[in-house]
């Protein structure tokens, strides 16, 4: 889960990093409002999205009264900012810039590993600078104990500070490590990393993505939960357990573990491409899913308006063909006359003479039942042409 700035902000404030104050509105006349609480010389208003390149866009100014807080608001809010309408901004206090840094932990899955990542040059978009100049940006594997002072002076010195740079900021990184480990996120990010005139180091600017599989830890997490901007899809998804992912094509996926799914996607893309139409979703329903979970999944898919043909495509092993079976007929009997759809489905593997009787008894005239993943994912895309 991708937290707002503010949000980051927040977390930030509780395991003690140095930020500045900023207030949330909805409208420019409360953004004047907070830039008259703050009564700072210089605010910036900034719009709350989750994604990158706000300042690009129009998203983030700077305001030296009231006033011109409310006009920045008015300006920022409403915005689309590649793809994300901006219906919140904060109004920050502005700091007195004397250096720019980066600084980021994350979890580096192909490795294994955490990885560190620092510059002295903050404020630029980071992935411009790690490929036009690689040099700049220092990367350090981080092992189980995480970052002490020691390990943060270390990264540091590979970033190029000097020795009398580095005391001040250390502490600052050891406790972002602090917000990293013990709120289970998988990125804490603060770009820009801010050196004031006064020498203090503040975490300007924040982005925090939390783990979601760690949230049974952190109940004051459902709180970050954004229901608004949430995929509608998704989060009924994720209400039944489902691990579901919404895309932008016409043929609806299910498969029976992440491995199987993934490459359904892609033969799916690959048939797709003679018809003009894409996968729409990614749905694992587990190694182990009962008949209700596989229910559960035609119901969301089948759902999705852009929906035009599904494909089943399922691998019986500890989730029996059987089962899979049963969920589908289940499925179309809870949808009635709801389910317009055409189901292509394949079943291979534990019971799947079972599970193609089931669906042959059945006999519904949405159901067609192949034999190849290739052949299917053939079959699914021409359906769903045919209804575009």
């Amino acid at each position: 889960m991708d937290l707002y700035e503010y949000q980051a902000r927040e977390l930030f404030a509780a395991h003690e990093v140095p930020v500045l104050p900023g207030i949330v509105v909805e409208t420019a006349a409360q953004a004047r409002q907070a830039a008259e609480q703050l009564a700072a010389p210089l605010v910036v208003v900034k719009a709350q999205v989750k994604t990158g390149g706000r300042g690009k866009a129009g998203g983030v100014k700077l305001a030296r009264s009231p006033q011109e807080a409310e006009e920045a608001a008015a300006a920022i809010l409403g915005l689309n900012i590649k793809g994300h309408q901006v219906r919140k901004v904060m109004v920050a206090a502005g700091a007195d810039i004397d250096a720019e840094f980066y600084f980021s932990i994350l979890l580096d899955r192909s490795n294994r590993q955490h990885l560190a990542m620092c510059s002295r040059e903050g404020g630029m978009e980071i992935e411009l600078l790690a490929k036009e100049r690689p040099e700049a940006l220092a990367k350090v594997a981080v092992n189980a104990d995480g970052i002490d002072e020691q390990v943060a002076a270390h990264i540091l010195a590979e970033a190029g500070f000097s020795q009398d740079e580095v005391a001040p900021i250390v502490p600052v990184l050891v406790k972002l490590w602090q917000v990293y480990s013990e709120e289970d996120a998988k990125l804490v990010e603060v770009n820009p990393l801010v050196r004031d005139q006064e020498g203090s180091i503040i975490a300007l600017d924040g982005k925090v993505s939390l783990d979601d599989n760690a949230r049974f830890r952190h109940s004051e997490h459902q709180s970050y939960v954004d229901t608004q901007s949430q995929d509608p899809l998704e989060a009924k998804a994720k209400e039944k357990g489902l691990n579901y992912v919404h895309l932008e094509g016409e043929v609806g996926v299910i498969g029976n573990g992440a491995g199987l799914v993934m490459s359904t996607l892609d033969v799916v893309a690959y048939a797709g491409e003679k018809y003009g139409v894409k996968p729409a979703n990614f749905l694992d329903i587990g190694g182990g899913a009962s008949s209700q979970v596989m229910a559960n999944g035609l119901e969301i898919i089948l759902g999705d308006p852009q929906v035009r043909s599904v494909f089943v495509n399922v691998f019986g092993g500890i989730t029996a063909c059987d089962q899979v079976a049963e969920g589908i007929v289940e499925a179309l009997n809870i949808l009635g006359e709801n389910a317009t759809k055409p189901l292509v489905v394949r079943l291979d593997g534990n019971n799947v003479e079972e599970g193609r009787q089931i669906l042959a008894e059945a006999s519904h005239p949405l159901v067609t039942m192949v034999e190849t993943m290739d052949g299917g994912a053939a079959k699914a895309a021409e359906l769903a042409a045919e209804r575009k």
